[in-house]
């Protein structure tokens, strides 16, 4: 599958949306990192050698290190140009892919994101050659500088709400403006949504199926979401249609008398339900 492009850029002016690849090929080599700030829960701090138990005041300065966040777990990154906090919510896995200066002084932090959230809270850019990007399986997202959440799914759908300044979606050949209070999704090798009014919603609606299976009753939720939401069923992350509908991936014992269905917004709003199987 060709990976699509999704590239999103702070518009406190009329910037080009590509303008940040004209710095790529300008680099020098400088002492930086990314400083774990402060963590709730099961993190790691990863490293291509191995994992250990992450703790406050790690950084992560090579190439592959990185953080993986467990349920229920968090932690918080501080750019060490001060620009910002990066939030790496729960079930989350993120790595360094690059992390230099450019020549013109402008600092360059590119981060891979393959499952999870992240929440990003940053000033505007002072230098023109800063930039920040996070790959996800959907493509590049490229910030200049504002307040916005990013959600992975599964099967790598990519959610984007913008809080505060403004954001562009880019894939296949198409741009969507993102501003504050809008939200849309890029599925993979597709473009990208047309922004819709910002949600943050996470309401659920739930349907159960029941059946018989040699003499044992099970049930299957099928449900729906707003679509650039996360979805968790007893902690296992769901897979949704791009309309926010989903199915259970198995059947479900009746012997368990609850399950615990959880949704997160890409701000991060989280709301738990239970639902009764009897």
């Amino acid at each position: 599958m060709r990976v699509s492009i999704l590239s999103c850029v702070f518009l406190a002016c009329c910037i080009p949306t590509f303008a940040l690849a004209q710095t790529r090929d300008l680099r020098v080599r400088v002492d930086r990192w990314l400083l774990v700030q402060r963590m709730v829960g099961s993190v790691n701090y990863d490293r291509p050698s191995g994992s250990r138990p992450a703790r406050v005041g790690d950084r992560l300065q090579a190439i592959g290190e990185g953080i993986t966040t467990g349920v229920n777990s968090r932690a918080d990154l501080l750019l060490d140009t001060g620009i910002g906090v990066i939030n790496v919510l729960e079930s989350t896995r993120l790595r360094l892919q690059r992390l230099d200066v450019a020549r013109n002084n402008g600092r360059v932090t590119h981060l891979n994101v393959t499952r999870g959230q992240v929440r990003l809270k940053l000033r505007r850019f002072t230098s023109p050659g800063t930039e920040l990007e996070i790959r996800t399986p959907a493509g590049l997202s490229g910030v200049r500088g504002t307040d916005f959440g990013v959600t992975v799914q599964p099967d790598g759908k990519t959610g984007i709400a913008t809080l505060t300044g403004a954001v562009v979606t880019a894939a296949r050949g198409r741009q969507v403006r993102v501003p504050g209070g809008y939200q849309n999704l890029t599925i993979p090798g597709e473009r990208p949504l047309p922004a819709v009014p910002l949600r943050n919603d996470t309401t659920l609606r739930t349907q159960l199926i029941r059946r018989i299976d040699r003499g044992v009753r099970k049930v299957q939720i099928v449900g729906r979401v707003d679509p650039v939401n996360i979805v968790r069923i007893n902690e296992v992350p769901q897979i949704l249609d791009r309309n926010g509908a989903f199915r259970s991936s198995g059947f479900l014992v009746v012997s368990f008398l609850r399950v615990k269905v959880e949704v997160i917004t890409p701000l991060g709003k989280s709301q738990t339900y239970e639902l009764a199987l009897e």
